[in-house]
């Protein structure tokens, strides 16, 4: 009973957060006003920044094949574009559904099993993650003076400090913890970190993985000019400094994970990133509607095509697999 309730909520609440927040960000600024934005958008730049997204799945399905060759599984690039286009759609119903999917889709139509196909996908995941982590860094940089200033300003400095220190002696005392201890909850967190370094090292022994990496850095290039090219179609925003664009960047992709897709979230954390800087409300949070519909409307005709096209596309497979296990059977 306690696992339905679980499954339902992690179902149910994003949802309902996303539908909450929607309501919130329209009560800010109006569709009636978004729609004024999106007349008044230069329609040349959404587009590019609509291809830009398109190129960083593209090579994103890429990069996955140089994952799989050393398994000895050389998967057709149609197969993998269409499995990555189908997995951002899917998330917007059920979230991380659309990984399980994508694994499922390989090893239906490339006989990939679904354990080896979901492990490459925790990895690139990780793969992702470091490359995040190194654009936060880069930002921190690039506004450390100017976030520890605001810092300042909302909190006060020695409780500041007082919480860093804790929060060092927690993660200090909880890694001790965590070495020592035997309990279920340790060998779990133990064999997450221990996967996590896995995936990691595994990166550098593949063969191609200069390639890899390339492709990693590339993605994730692709996703910030994404940002920042979509920017530029809303004139009311002027010109974006990189450090801007970096920071809006970041809380638009931590906000995609709250809800499904970014849902209502997205163009709350565009203007909670953006109010740092002194950007005014309604063209932050109409830049974060339209920046969300663009990408959104690009991911539901790519991935609503892929899972039309899919056994079409694997027709001829589909079809020697048939006669197979009518012989199997009789």
């Amino acid at each position: 009973m306690n696992q339905q309730i679980k499954k339902i909520s992690k179902i149910v609440l994003p949802l309902l957060l996303g539908v909450f927040l929607v309501w919130y960000s329209l009560s800010k600024v109006s569709i009636d006003d978004i729609l004024v934005y999106l007349k008044k958008s230069n329609y040349f730049w959404l587009l590019a920044g609509s291809f830009l997204g398109f190129l960083s799945h593209v090579s994103r399905a890429y990069r996955w094949r140089f994952q799989l060759e050393p398994m000895g599984y050389n998967i057709k690039l149609g197969n993998s574009m269409m499995a990555v286009f189908a997995t951002y759609l899917i998330n917007y119903t059920i979230p991380r559904a659309g990984e399980v999917a994508r694994a499922s889709i390989l090893a239906n139509y490339e006989n990939v099993p679904f354990e080896k196909g979901l492990g490459t996908i925790i990895a690139e995941r990780i793969a992702d993650l470091i490359v995040m982590f190194s654009i936060i860094t880069i930002t921190l940089f690039l506004h450390f003076d100017f976030i520890y200033g605001y810092l300042l300003q909302k909190f006060n400095a020695t409780k500041l400090g007082v919480a860093l220190v804790l929060a060092v002696v927690a993660f200090l005392v909880f890694t001790k913890y965590i070495k020592k201890s035997k309990s279920k909850l340790a060998s779990k967190i133990k064999t997450i970190i221990n996967g996590l370094i896995e995936g990691i090292l595994s990166i550098f022994k593949m063969k191609k993985k200069w390639a890899y990496i390339f492709h990693t850095l590339f993605i994730w290039c692709m996703y910030v000019l994404m940002f920042y090219v979509t920017s530029l179609a809303i004139s009311d925003l002027g010109h974006l400094s990189l450090g801007i664009i970096l920071t809006g960047f970041i809380a638009g992709s931590f906000s995609i994970a709250a809800t499904n897709g970014g849902i209502g979230s997205y163009p709350l954390a565009i203007y909670a990133a953006f109010s740092i800087f002194g950007i005014a409300q309604e063209p932050s949070i109409a830049f974060g509607w339209i920046m969300w519909a663009a990408q959104t409307l690009m991911i539901i005709i790519a991935g609503g095509l892929s899972l039309i096209y899919l056994p079409i596309y694997n027709r001829n497979k589909l079809k020697n697999e048939k006669p197979n296990s009518e012989e199997a059977s009789v």
